[in-house]
């Protein structure tokens, strides 16, 4: 023990323990001051301002700044592509020169959907479902058809487009609907004069509707009533199928006019007149069967007549003679 404290006083030792303090400050100057150059204390770089600029714009901002940069991809149905829209860090933040600047933009290919079945559907249904697939509608054009605002077809680029097909998310898709007025037109019956029950079957028979009923004041039964009025009438000619006709009934319909005349007898009047026709054809046909009858009934008196009158009248003539005594 004494040799070890005897070591200790000795100048070697003390020697020995300066230099290793002085080796020690050394080093940690050294680190210091090399960590110090290699992080570039107290050198910083305000982060510029890219979000909202197209990615180009944004990528010469940073250049210029000495950044780096890592470019991520979402996508965006109303954004425009290729806009930065998240940046990090945010804009003013202080980095150091070569930190890298992570930024968001909208994708400028947009991924592919199939395009949804929206044939035979609802302008609304139709839309929802578009909506749903980040699909857009585009324009409407009506065509004539029965079917009212229901999706006959769906055009995208001009073109029909096929149920399953890829296209863009975002894209617009083009809608041909029905008008509800159908394709053909259809002559507008004459339902004056006619009960309630019987315009609804002729309307049935003409492939029309009926619209609006409307009931005369007067009228107490409306087994009784008849359509007094038609609208559209009769004079509008030709109506579209499937269309409505509204009808007002009276206690009695209005007596036709000479405009109406012809339209209401083209179809009624001639088969009564036909029907009186037939019988007077008849008549002559009954009176000669009579004449046929009386050549029948006047025959057999010829042939009894061969020999029986002759003896009959020589008879009568003799008796005659007698009489007046010859």
């Amino acid at each position: 023990m004494s040799k070890v404290v005897q070591y200790l006083q000795t100048p070697t030792f003390r020697k020995n323990v300066i230099a290793a303090l002085i080796a020690i400050v050394c080093i940690f100057l050294s680190v210091y001051v090399g960590l110090k150059i290699y992080t570039k204390h107290d050198e910083s770089i305000a982060v510029p301002k890219v979000k909202g600029l197209h990615i180009n714009a944004a990528i010469q901002a940073l250049e210029d700044a000495g950044l780096e940069y890592q470019i991520d991809s979402v996508y965006q149905m109303d954004a425009k592509p290729g806009l930065v829209i998240e940046q990090d860090p945010e804009q003013g933040f202080h980095v150091k020169s070569g930190r890298t600047i992570y930024l968001t933009i909208i994708t400028q290919i947009a991924p592919e959907v199939a395009f949804p079945n929206i044939k035979d559907k609802t302008l609304i249904e139709a839309t929802a479902i578009l909506k749903n697939h980040n699909l857009k509608i585009g324009d409407t054009s009506y065509i004539a058809d029965i079917a009212r605002d229901i999706v006959l077809d769906a055009q995208f680029a001009g073109q029909s487009i096929r149920n399953g097909r890829m296209i863009p998310k975002g894209s617009r898709i083009d809608l041909i609907l029905g008008n509800g007025l159908g394709a053909n037109e259809v002559e507008i019956p004459n339902l004056i004069g006619l009960p309630l029950n019987e315009a609804k079957f002729a309307l049935s028979g003409a492939g029309l509707g009926l619209g609006t009923v409307t009931y005369d004041p007067n009228v107490t039964d409306t087994a009784t009533a008849v359509i007094s009025v038609q609208s559209p009438g009769v004079e509008k000619g030709l109506t579209s199928l499937g269309a409505k006709i509204d009808v007002t009934l009276s206690l009695t319909a209005p007596s036709p006019t000479t405009s109406e005349a012809p339209i209401g007898s083209t179809t009624v009047k001639p088969q009564p007149m036909q029907t009186q026709t037939n019988p007077p054809a008849a008549k002559p046909a009954v009176q000669s069967k009579p004449a046929a009858t009386t050549k029948t009934t006047t025959n057999p008196p010829a042939k009894s007549t061969n020999t029986n009158p002759a003896t009959g009248q020589k008879k009568e003539k003799e008796n005659k003679s007698n009489s007046l005594g010859f």
